[in-house]
């Protein structure tokens, strides 16, 4: 007989199982196989589609089954095959890239436009072997194994007679479970959430002027929400509100409620049923049958216009790729347009975007906190032991038990009620002791297998991704989408759509369902960016769902690394474990070494040889390692690079070392993302074939590119340093077409821009992504005329943010920075402006009213510009260096941060005089003498 189906035999293999048979991974990659072969591919995935959505029903629930040793090997063998055929599809694309470059090498003009049009090298039409660089039968071997996996997989079910499986029936009765006690009668206890139960009751009393009602529609309510994962307590947290609201209305209290409901929605929720309940929550009555939804809707508007209403709106689900769904939530919601204003919607769900969906602002998505371990403790103990009737020498022992069992149930709520409420009703040390050596997790993660289900399928592959990490490991978003591009994950289906800006929108649906939970900020490369964390519970859940396909290697590690593994990441570095165990990994695809790596000089070459051995794992898509040279040295990277053909991203972050790499760098046809970190010197062996790295996505480096006709890679996203030179392949319009950059670009060489249509070819205009931006002159020998013609023609776009400009000799600002262009800086938040040699009063910056820092460093003015009072939006205010200020002018009220380094005695003075009395009114005050022999930082010109 087989085992009951239950909520919990979705958790453990199961998922692996379920998780891969739902990628999309099979029918793209089915497809395009079959296709290559000349066969005919809809006909074929018509019956793998069946056959495929029998076995994803099934392995929900044999997990705990016997059923699972006979299922087991085959998903090992899809599974298998999938990566096979799909390394065998990556060699095909390397190989018709290879092809198409060397065709167009021999012709600038073919080699521009195989750049220009890029989208995919793999051909529409069946290739010749001799084209592919492979047998077309090891295709065909490798896509019949799949075949016959799946084939063999639907027999085995056929022989087990397991009952039929309804996907929606399943997943509506982990809805029920998932939704915990609901609403009961009497009031429920809230522990540990009381900053929030206040918060929000805060919110729902708001005065009128104060509320952000919805605009758009002219409503008078507006729209609180909670939102976390499964189980976190929301329900719970609002259920709580809504007692002390219903209590208020029934006291009669000050500027009370006049209707309190409560609405469960559930993801298929029906528009006559939540009407029927909201006229019976209005009126206390039985609602009669309408004829019609439109009539219902009639008479629920009565009853409720002119009323001041609270509605609760428990467990809304939402999904931002189904458009039907958002117009079903604005139908939910729609009858209480007639209420009275300063009505409120309070909502439940499990992501932010269902809560932004119904009109709430940002402010009022409230994301449900953790518990503390002792807040947890006394939780859990509230559910396990409430009602106790025992001698207090078991009491004692009970809570003792309860502290062991509450660490194992990693500070879920639901954990804490299902497991509590199981042990209190058996309350014996005996039958305690036994519970608390089992797996007690099992029903809150089908809950959240249950979320997981919902995501949309690629995302799904994204998030079991994470658990290459560890736990805690702060995760940074543009990292993740980095990596997530280079592992295949992300797929468009149209030319002009970045795969970027795809895997943002993954990333934003994970952390709108809170798979993805904010962390905080730190530093990196000198700017603060947010970094996230994933729940113990949910990194339980993406363990479960990578299976053997992601491995770690922490301290302590002394077992076997399984050798199917494909993505790995070791805490620190171990020669002897990379020769040993890791080069031996032939399927590896990811290789993640955390931490920087020591490196003597003696010991440079040992690990060259180190790489060299690496370069065996043929299959590597991403690489990711950090050296630290103990001492000035050049590193070279080996030759044998080139058989990285599936390399897609390379960090190999230098610090302190100059790094040469070899001619066969430029073979790497795939590469997207190459990261040197802070390397002092970057030198190609090949650099005039560059080039041919037409994937070529984002340079991170602390130097600057030497290599010419950096033009023609039009996919480039992050260019750090670009050097105009007198030189071919370094001319200005080598930046003209390069429209797809972003983040920050420093240009150099300004000197060598000789006019403005020069400097128009560079089109800043067009490069709307770039947030950051330095110009920098470094041969002050030209006219101020020219310079200013430049200048001019070096206009950025209107979405920029940060700009700094660098030895500037003209006496004139560009119209782009005096607002009376098209393109005016509205966006602008920081400018430095760095050694203006031109003596006078400094320009006027009256059109960047909304500038929040200035700098001026080592110019040549007498006096700050005469608008300052104008910039009602300045915070921070630095002058270093600037030795010819006389006058200091009017400051802006908004300031709260003033630097004063290196000026002159006299400027000093004045600024002692004139702030004494206003001190206090700065966060940051600082004046610092500088000797004029010391030269400016160069920092000071570069820091964006």
């Amino acid at each position: 007989m087989a085992d009951p189906i239950t909520i919990s035999a979705a958790v453990g293999w199961g998922m692996s199982a379920v998780g891969w048979l739902a990628s999309p991974i099979i029918p793209r990659l089915l497809n395009k196989g079959f296709a290559l072969l000349n066969l005919n591919a809809p006909e074929k995935l018509k019956i793998l589609d069946t056959q495929v959505l029998q076995l994803q029903r099934v392995m929900e629930v044999v997990d705990e089954t016997t059923y699972r040793v006979r299922l087991e090997p085959l998903i090992d063998k899809i599974k298998s095959a999938l990566y096979e055929a799909e390394d065998i599809l990556d060699r095909v694309e390397y190989q018709c890239l290879k092809e198409q470059i060397q065709h167009a090498k021999s012709d600038s003009t073919k080699m521009d436009l195989l750049r220009k049009n890029l989208w995919s090298a793999m051909p529409s039409f069946p290739l010749k072997d001799e084209e592919s660089g492979m047998s077309k039968s090891q295709l065909e071997k490798s896509l019949k194994k799949i075949e016959s996996a799946i084939s063999d997989g639907c027999k085995v079910l056929e022989q087990l007679n397991l009952p039929g499986v309804s996907n929606d029936n399943r997943r509506r009765a982990v809805a029920t479970s998932s939704r915990g006690e609901g609403i009961t009668a009497g009031p429920v206890r809230v522990i540990g959430r009381d900053q929030d139960r206040d918060k929000i009751i805060a919110l729902l009393y708001e005065k009128e002027d104060q509320c952000q009602t919805n605009n758009v529609s002219g409503t008078g309510y507006s729209v609180i929400g909670i939102h976390g994962i499964a189980g976190s307590g929301k329900s719970t947290l609002a259920r709580c509100i809504y007692d002390h609201e219903k209590k208020y209305k029934k006291d009669k209290m000050e500027g009370h409620f006049d209707i309190v409901m409560w609405i469960y929605v559930s993801p298929k929720f029906v528009l006559d049923s939540i009407f029927s309940e909201m006229f019976e929550g209005a009126t206390q009555k039985t609602c009669p049958k309408f004829s019609s939804l439109h009539v219902l809707k009639e008479s629920l508007e009565e009853e409720l216009r002119g009323k001041r209403i609270l509605l609760v709106l428990d467990d809304v689900w939402y999904n931002i790729r189904n458009s039907e769904d958002r117009e079903e939530l604005q139908k939910l919601i729609s009858p209480l347009h007639v209420g009275k204003a300063g009505s409120k919607i309070l909502v439940t769900s499990r992501t932010e975007a269902a809560l932004v969906t119904l009109g709430a602002v940002k402010e009022r998505c409230i994301p449900i906190s953790e518990l503390g371990e002792k807040v947890f403790l006394e939780m859990f103990k509230h559910y396990a032991l409430r009602d106790a009737r025992v001698g207090d020498n078991d009491r004692r022992i009970l809570e003792m038990i309860a502290e062991d069992i509450a660490k194992k149930l990693k500070r879920s709520p639901l954990a804490a009620r299902t497991v509590g409420s199981r042990l209190r009703e058996t309350q014996t040390v005996e039958f305690w002791r036994s519970e608390k050596d089992r797996d007690l997790l099992n029903d809150t993660m089908g809950a959240l297998w249950w979320s997981y289900q919902h995501l949309d399928e690629q995302v799904r592959r994204c998030f079991s991704y994470c658990s290459t990490f560890p736990r805690r490991h702060r995760l940074k978003r543009d990292e993740l989408v980095k990596l997530w591009v280079a592992e295949g994950f992300i797929r468009t289906s149209k030319p002009e759509e970045e795969m970027e800006d795809v895997a943002k929108n993954y990333f934003n649906e994970l952390r709108s369902a809170s798979f993805l939970q904010l962390g905080g900020k730190e530093k990196v490369r000198g700017h603060e960016v947010d970094y996230f964390t994933i729940h113990d519970l949910l990194y339980n859940l993406a363990e479960e769902v990578a299976g053997r396909d992601c491995f770690r290697i922490e301290k302590g590690f002394t077992g076997q690394v399984p050798q199917d593994v494909r993505y790995l990441f070791i805490e620190t570095y171990n020669r002897e474990m990379l020769t040993e165990k890791i080069s031996g990994l032939k399927n590896l695809r990811t290789l993640i070494i955390g931490g920087v790596i020591l490196v003597k000089p003696t010991e440079c070459e040992l690990f060259a040889s180190t790489l060299t051995m690496l370069t065996g794992l043929q299959k590597l898509r991403v690489l990711n390692i950090g050296i630290f040279v103990d001492g000035l040295h050049t590193f070279s990277f080996p030759d044998s690079i080139c058989q990285w053909k599936h390399l897609r991203y390379l960090a190999f972050r230098v610090f302190n070392t100059k790094l040469t790499l070899p001619g066969a760098f430029t073979k790497l046809y795939h590469m997207q993302v190459v990261d040197f970190g802070g390397c002092t010197r970057l030198a190609f062996s090949s650099g005039k074939d560059m080039m041919n790295l037409v994937n070529l996505r984002r340079v991170i480096s602390g130097t600057y590119l030497d290599f010419p006709n950096i033009g023609r890679l039009r996919w480039l996203q992050m260019l750090p340093v670009f050097t105009v030179m007198l030189k071919m392949g370094y001319e200005s319009h080598q930046l003209k077409h390069l429209n797809k950059l972003q983040g920050n670009l420093q240009i150099h060489g300004l000197q060598n821009i000789r006019s403005k249509k020069e400097a128009l070819e560079v089109n800043l205009a067009g490069k709307e992504k770039l947030t950051g931006l330095v110009l920098e002159w470094n041969d002050l020998s030209f006219t101020s005329e020219v310079q200013e013609e430049v200048l001019e023609g070096l206009c950025p776009s209107k979405y920029l943010e940060r700009l700094s400009i660098v030895n500037y000799k003209g006496t004139t600002l560009p119209t782009w920075m005096m607002g009376a262009h098209n393109s005016s800086l509205k966006n602008l938040q920081e400018l430095r402006l760095g050694g203006w040699s031109k003596p006078g009063p400094a320009p006027d910056l009256g059109a960047f009213i909304h500038l929040h820092s200035l700098c001026f460093s080592s110019c040549s003015w007498y006096a700050l510009p005469g608008d300052m009072e104008h910039l009602t939006s300045l915070k921070k205010l630095e002058i270093l260096q600037c030795m010819n200020l006389q006058s200091l002018g009017t400051l802006p009220k908004s300031l709260q941060e003033f630097k004063v380094v290196g000026c002159n005695h006299e400027f000093m003075r004045l600024y002692n005089d004139c702030w004494s009395k206003s001190r206090k009114k700065l966060s940051t005050f600082r004046q610092v003498p500088w000797p004029s022999s010391v030269r400016e930082p160069k920092e000071m010109r570069r820091n964006l």
